[in-house]
């Protein structure tokens, strides 16, 4: 798996989930970012191809990651923000410092990644990948990804779920090498 060199990018969503960018569903057109700022978590700040656009900053690029590591399943490489980043800096910021945090607040963790997913899309060079956990800490950024979508966890009765805990100790077992934040 020759990561090394690649360039992935990340892309605001609109409120239906679709990349701006990327062709919208109902009305043709491209989904592309409306206004800046930054935004409540969703609010829609305009239509595109008849698709609600969620709030993303001027534009509809969020940054992109030249990958320079490959130590599955984590890619990591230099991020380099776009337009849009800054409507989401604050949401990474937040993410990251209850990552590194206290084991109580795994569940607002989660929630803070969830909003993640809901306004941001991340492609490969091949396309858009439909599940990822996400870390973006100044000029770096790390990424685990799946092609398929996670299972709902809840009703898999899989508490871990199939893709491992999200705090590095499910999928490669207890005692990880690799966990979420490094």
């Amino acid at each position: 798996m020759g990561f090394q060199g690649e360039v992935w990018t990340v892309r605001g969503r609109t409120a239906r989930g679709t990349p701006t960018g990327e062709p919208a569903g109902d009305g043709g057109g491209v989904a592309e970012t409306a206004g800046a700022g930054a935004g409540g978590g969703g609010a829609e700040v305009g239509r595109a191809g008849g698709e609600a656009v969620a709030a993303g900053g001027a534009g509809d690029e969020i940054g992109e990651i030249l990958i320079d590591d490959a130590d599955f399943p984590w890619l990591s490489g230099r991020f380099t923000p776009g337009p849009g980043f800054g409507a989401v800096r604050d949401l990474f910021a937040r993410e990251l410092a209850l990552a590194q945090g206290e084991k109580e607040r795994w569940a607002e963790w989660e929630t803070v990644c969830g909003e993640i997913g809901r306004r941001v899309a991340l492609s490969s060079p091949d396309g858009p990948v439909p599940e990822f956990l996400l870390h973006i800490d100044g000029d770096r950024a790390w990424f685990r990804w799946s092609d398929e979508p996670f299972a709902d966890e809840e009703a898999d009765g899989d508490a871990d779920g199939e893709h491992g805990r999200r705090d590095g100790q499910g999928e490669a077992g207890a005692g990880s090498e690799n966990p979420p934040v490094r």
